[in-house]
């Protein structure tokens, strides 16, 4: 690995040992109270799995387009994270709804948008595992599709009803409650990094290791 991993990686871990504390004295949400603090996650967590959503769509028209192995290997470490960050925000997002608005789930728009793209994720990686020879490709094309679906996530709330509040609200964030919220998606973006490097780095290694293999069957 390169030698910046290691010291980002203990940063990345002293910034999520801090953002409770910021959370912590945050200040209340009039109405919500205690249980809108589990906003400081579930948004960073769900502007990441857009942005890994993003980051295997481009990955991918990249391999289609060029046939970049490494833009292959690119697009499936990022799937995986928009898997794992989508599942982050399909759990926080529902505790939250059950205090505050009394559902658990509501098949509003971007609910069910979200949903969708997680799902599109889901598909890409059981293709590349058991679709067989060309499974590459038809994942890509997939991918392509979990992309176009972020902007539709992301403006959904400012068009149709739904319980979620419209963009606008995180301009709007007391300083106090704009500064935890920001400290914490920037902890969530650096573990993004970090992980995807590191996926990325064990999938060049996986290939190296099958060319080796390949040219000792030789």
């Amino acid at each position: 690995m390169p030698k910046w991993f290691t010291p980002l990686a203990g940063l990345c871990a002293v910034m999520f040992a801090a953002s409770p504390v910021l959370i912590a004295n945050a200040p209340y949400e009039s109405t919500m109270g205690l249980v809108q603090k589990i906003f400081y996650y579930h948004l960073p967590s769900a502007w990441i799995f857009l942005l890994s959503a993003i980051v295997c769509g481009i990955a991918s028209a990249r391999f289609l387009f060029g046939g970049s192995p490494r833009q292959d290997r690119l697009a499936y470490a990022a799937a995986e994270l928009t898997v794992l960050f989508g599942a982050i925000v399909l759990v926080t997002g529902p505790l939250w709804a059950r205090k505050a608005w009394g559902v658990w789930w509501q098949w509003d728009v971007r609910l069910t948008s979200s949903l969708m793209g997680w799902m599109v994720a889901w598909a890409y990686l059981l293709v590349r595992k058991y679709g067989g020879p060309g499974s590459d490709k038809l994942a890509a094309g997939l991918a392509l599709f979990g992309m176009a679906n972020v902007p539709f996530v992301y403006v959904s709330v400012n068009y149709w009803r739904t319980i979620h509040p419209a963009t606008s609200v995180v301009p709007t964030l007391p300083v106090d409650m704009g500064m935890a919220l920001w400290f914490s998606v920037a902890c969530f973006l650096l573990l993004f990094v970090l992980l995807l490097r590191l996926r990325v780095h064990l999938e060049e290694q996986r290939a190296r290791l099958d060319a080796l293999y390949l040219a000792v069957d030789d």
